[in-house]
């Protein structure tokens, strides 16, 4: 479950590097019906997904030369600077170096040591995202990583997160839950899951992180995704006691899990 408390280590923040703002502000209306508000009138490459008047995730327009759409996941901290200098000391690489959002909080982006990218928000007015756990919303997150033991621990060193492991049925493989530093195993937000570098087709090879939203009806948000030109890389697939999921991919190359929870 995430929450809005963001404790330390919990993801508090996401947003979208897409290459054409007006088009992925209108894919994700038509399928979680949210409402792209640029964050100033004079400014449309940044701004915020509304669903029902409260902020669900950010979008902004991707700048870095090279790089492919995609979501990137921030986790709370109190303190970017220490956390930069602790990802350093930890093998992983600053992208983004701490800056300062305009009094909204503190931010900085990096590259844990297997090539996962991820970032960090310290809350200033903005605390972070204003609905989660429900549909259209944020309800949890996985790594895909080429080697589950080494990101366990780097960011075990820089979280201090709790990791329990789980066989997947069938011979899955093994699946890796993840607790924020101290918190009780409801407060699980999210999970580690290894894969050969030729499963990893969308980042040629290197790991990554994406969000996982609700829904109250996998296969016709399904239906809506491929309908505005998205495609569907697994499901949608029911998963014992998980629900009914996805994982899709945006017309632009970013992808997203979408969830029905199981009931019960």
């Amino acid at each position: 479950m995430i929450t809005t408390d963001f404790a330390p280590g919990s993801p508090c923040w996401l947003d979208l590097g897409a290459p054409d703002v007006p088009a992925a502000a209108d894919f994700y209306a038509s399928v979680f019906g949210w409402e792209f508000q640029p964050f100033t009138p004079e400014e449309g490459d940044y701004g915020f997904f509304k669903l029902d008047g409260r902020t669900v995730a950010g979008l902004g327009k991707l700048t870095e030369q090279g790089a492919r759409s995609a979501w990137m996941i921030y986790f709370s901290t109190p303190d970017a600077d220490a956390t930069t200098e602790a990802v350093q000391r930890s093998g992983g690489t600053v992208r983004v170096a701490p800056m300062d959002a305009d009094g909204e909080g503190r931010m900085a982006q990096y590259t844990d040591p297997q090539g996962g990218q991820f970032a960090v928000w310290q809350p200033g007015s903005t605390k972070g995202v204003e609905a989660v756990d429900g549909p259209g919303s944020l309800g949890w997150i996985e790594l895909y990583t080429t080697d589950a033991a080494a990101a366990k621990d780097f960011y075990a060193n820089l979280f201090g997160w709790q990791t329990q492991d789980m066989e997947l049925p069938g011979g899955g493989g093994t699946y890796s839950l993840i607790t924020p530093a101290g918190l009780p195993p409801e407060r699980m937000h999210g999970g580690v899951m290894q894969l050969p570098p030729d499963a990893l087709a969308l980042t040629g090879g290197r790991p990554y992180w994406h969000p996982v939203f609700g829904t109250t009806d996998c296969d016709a948000t399904v239906a809506k995704v491929r309908e505005k030109g998205g495609t569907i890389q697994m499901g949608p697939e029911d998963a014992q006691d998980v629900g009914r999921l996805a994982v899709c991919v945006d017309p632009a190359g970013a992808d997203f899990v979408v969830l029905t929870p199981a009931q019960g």
